[in-house]
């Protein structure tokens, strides 16, 4: 399948099931699963940087628009794409990136994967709860809200790769 479809398709797909299924769960106001974060980690390391911020602000609006955040999503998914070269460079494979390949779990492994999204995951939620909360009242609140939700948002993103990707 072109690679451009795949995208698409995966794009649509994320978005139906955060709006449909994660955005309704919450558990005790602390643990809010995003999921549609997997969209951006698994874009192509070739990805210009240019191209990377427009799709990832376009994932964060599509979500806006149907959760009525007034843009928090789309300023947190830019900032996770701004970083993303960063992390990639700072948790490089030895031999560096191939290109032209489907990254995920399996690729470069585990550990890899693991060390990948948790820096991300983390940075897109630090970045989303603390302007969604924009103050620093109740910060250990805010902190704990930050871990649980990436704790769970990491679970479910390598659950999702265990359950898609192909070895």
């Amino acid at each position: 399948m072109n690679f451009i479809v795949k995208n698409i398709i995966r794009f649509i797909i994320l978005i139906l099931l955060q709006v449909t299924i994660f955005n309704n769960i919450q558990l005790s106001g602390f643990i809010n699963p995003y999921l549609y974060v997997l969209f951006i980690l698994l874009l192509p390391f070739e990805t210009p940087p240019w191209l990377l911020l427009i799709l990832s602000f376009f994932m964060g609006l599509s979500i806006d628009i149907f959760s009525n955040t007034i843009g928090m999503h789309a300023s947190a998914c830019v900032f996770m794409a701004f970083l993303r070269p960063y992390v990639l460079n700072y948790i490089s494979v030895r031999d560096n990136y191939e290109s032209n390949i489907e990254q995920g779990l399996y690729v470069y492994g585990f550990s890899w994967f693991f060390k990948y999204a948790l820096i991300l995951i983390l940075a897109h939620h630090s970045f989303l709860f603390i302007v969604e909360v924009f103050s620093f009242n109740n910060f250990g609140d805010t902190l704990l809200r930050i871990i649980l939700s990436s704790i769970f948002s990491l679970i479910l993103v390598i659950a999702s790769q265990f359950i898609i990707s192909k070895k």
